[in-house]
């Protein structure tokens, strides 16, 4: 008896010494005391325990969106051979007269009678003549003849003091104009033409109301010394009318038009620039033909008689529309509105249809000027539309 009581002694003192920890728990409920002492024989199918089995699916990564590519530059053209008697057209200004350049190069590649030369230079502009003199660069091109056409794109770096003046302010802007003007009267005294690009508007709100401000002076010289000017601040605005990355290239479709820094043009956005100057040149050089190449043209068969100053549908090259949108419309203020289905009804008598015999237009009614007091009396004419 005494054996016995010892030897359960020693079995619970042998239960009490095994870990209760993660082994344990790991062991089935259902496992009796003899298999702890002395083992199941089932050890051998595992030897490492089984790994949690979770009911949650693994979460797969989120997709990224593809971040945006930069178009790469076109490479440079390698066109027909220029004629010795090509048309020169000189680029002048700062960087944005690069990508300006670059754009016509490509245009005019397979024109022998247009050659390109780039002129321009970074971070310049007509307020720092210290740093690169615009007017005294321009003297140098026409004593050596060196272009026929001056394409003018500058401005992006004139938001700086000049002679002592703060920017934009009137000081400024009158310095400012008179560089503008005698750069202007350089280029008409060599009997040059000169076509200036308005400045686009950009990313930045408060840098894009100086350049608005800059390019509003542009305007103002380039009217006054009759150059041609080259709009592009509604043309790269967006649908709500605020600056716009993005729009439509030369073929439709819808492409970066500027670079990332908010000021450049992209390469797509200075070929549709280079189109505008293109049709800018043609315009003003007899108006017939776009000198890219493209020889489609409407003719106009009063031109060079006296009614072809008249208001008429708008020909291409007479630069027509362009005098329909300044005049506007004429409207006879004192008349009701004429609609359309006053057309349909063209068997009813009015005013102006009815017959008169050709002696009463001898005779005045009263109240005619020339009726002197004697005349027959009026005919009324029944016209409620006052026609």
């Amino acid at each position: 008896m005494i054996v016995w009581r010892a030897i359960v002694v020693f079995l619970v003192s042998v239960l009490l010494a095994l870990p209760v920890g993660s082994a344990m728990a790991q062991e089935r409920s259902t496992r009796t005391l003899f298999e702890v002492l002395f083992g199941s024989g089932n050890e051998q199918q595992q030897s490492q325990p089984e790994q949690p089995v979770t009911s949650q699916p693994q979460s797969r990564p989120q997709a990224q969106p593809a971040p945006r590519t930069q178009q790469a530059e076109p490479p440079a053209p390698t066109g027909a051979e220029k004629s010795d008697n090509a048309r020169r057209v000189a680029v002048f200004g700062d960087s944005l007269a690069v990508d300006l350049a670059r754009a016509l190069e490509r245009l005019y590649a397979d024109n022998p009678e247009i050659v390109v030369r780039e002129r321009a230079v970074g971070s310049s502009g007509f307020v720092r003549d210290d740093f690169y003199d615009w007017n005294a660069a321009i003297e140098d091109e026409l004593i050596a003849d060196s272009f026929d056409v001056a394409v003018v794109a500058i401005g992006i770096n004139d938001r700086q003091a000049l002679n002592g003046a703060e920017a934009l302010s009137d000081p400024w802007r009158n310095a400012y104009r008179d560089r503008i003007d005698a750069f202007l009267a350089d280029i008409n005294a060599a009997g040059k033409q000169a076509i200036w690009l308005e400045l686009p508007p950009m990313q930045q709100p408060s840098y894009g109301a100086a350049m608005a401000q800059i390019s509003s002076i542009h305007k103002a010289a380039v009217n006054a010394a009759g150059a041609a000017w080259v709009e592009t601040y509604d043309r790269y605005l967006g649908e709500d009318g605020s600056y716009s990355a993005n729009g439509p290239d030369l073929n439709g479709n819808i492409v970066d038009m500027r670079k990332g820094d908010g000021i450049h043009f992209s390469a797509a956005g200075a070929d549709k620039l280079a189109f505008y100057i293109d049709r800018a040149m043609g315009s003003t050089s007899g108006g017939r033909i776009s000198l890219s190449g493209s020889t489609s043209e409407v003719a106009d068969f009063l031109a060079g008689t006296d009614a072809a100053g008249m208001i008429r549908p708008p020909y291409q090259g007479l630069e027509q529309m362009r005098l329909l949108e300044m005049a506007s419309f004429v409207q006879d203020l004192g008349g009701a509105a004429q609609r359309a289905n006053d057309l349909i009804f063209a068997g009813q008598t009015t005013a102006g249809t009815r017959s008169f015999a050709l002696e009463d237009m001898l005779d005045a009614p009263a109240g005619r000027v020339d009726a002197f007091g004697l005349g027959k009396a009026a005919v009324e004419i029944e016209n409620p539309r006052g026609r």
